[in-house]
C-alpha cells in the first residue's frame, strides 16, 4: 500500500480538551493529558498539510448525553468515574477540539460514544459520499480509540495508515502493544514525515 491523496481522509480520533487539556475532565480523574499531550503538534501537521492538500479532515468527538444513559458498561461499571467527574459532556468545553488543530468550517466531525468511530455513527456513510478508500489515523489513545477504529477500518476493507509518531496512549507497553497488533494485520505503521512527504 502507498499513501495517496485521492481517495484519501486523515482521521484524527478524540483529540479533544477533555483528553489532551491539563484543564480537561479525564485528567481530573487520574488519566493525565500530559501522557497524550505528545500527539498534538504531530496530529496539527497532518491536519495542516491535508487541508492544504485537499485531503479531507474528519474529528471524531468522544461524547455523552448530559445524563449518561449513552455510557453503556464503561461509565457504568468499568470507569464510573467518567460519570462521576461528568466527563466528556455533550454541549461542553471538555469535547471540543484542542485548539491547536484550529478546527475549521471545512473539517468534519463525528461524535460518538464508543471507542470505535465507526459503531452506530455516520462515519462510514461519509467516507462513501466523499469516494474514500484509503485513511491516515492520528489521535488518541493508540491502544483504545485509535486502534478500536482501525481495525473496524479494515474490516470494512479500507487501506489504513496510522501515524505512529502522532498517537498516544497513558501507558508506553500498552502503546507499543497496539502498534505492533495494527501493524500486524489491520494498518501500515507510518511516520507522519511519510504522509507529508506526500501530501505536500
Amino acid at each position: 500500500m502507498d499513501i495517496r491523496r485521492d481517495e484519501t481522509a486523515l482521521v484524527v480520533v478524540d483529540m479533544q480538551n477533555g483528553f489532551c487539556h491539563a484543564d480537561g475532565s479525564v485528567d481530573a480523574i487520574g488519566l493525565p493529558a500530559a501522557r497524550l499531550q505528545p500527539a498534538v503538534e504531530p496530529c496539527a501537521r497532518l491536519v495542516n498539510a491535508a487541508r492544504a492538500a485537499g485531503v479531507p479532515v474528519i474529528f471524531t468527538r468522544y461524547v455523552f448525553r448530559k445524563d449518561y444513559a449513552d455510557g453503556g458498561v464503561m461509565v457504568d461499571e468499568l470507569i464510573p468515574d467518567l460519570k462521576n467527574g461528568r466527563c466528556l459532556m455533550a454541549g461542553t468545553w471538555d469535547i471540543e477540539v484542542v485548539d491547536e488543530l484550529g478546527q475549521s468550517d471545512s473539517d468534519y466531525v463525528i461524535d460518538k460514544n464508543r471507542p470505535s468511530s465507526f459503531y452506530a455513527t455516520d462515519l462510514e456513510t461519509l467516507l462513501h459520499g466523499l469516494g474514500i478508500r484509503d485513511l491516515v489515523v492520528c489521535g488518541v489513545t493508540t491502544n483504545c480509540c485509535v486502534e478500536t477504529t482501525v481495525r473496524d477500518a479494515s474490516q470494512r476493507d479500507y487501506h489504513v495508515f496510522v501515524a505512529q509518531d502522532a498517537v498516544a496512549e497513558y501507558e508506553d507497553d500498552r502503546h507499543a502493544a497496539a502498534l505492533k497488533s495494527m501493524g500486524m494485520l489491520f494498518a501500515r505503521l507510518v511516520d507522519v514525515s511519510d504522509v507529508l512527504e506526500v501530501w505536500q
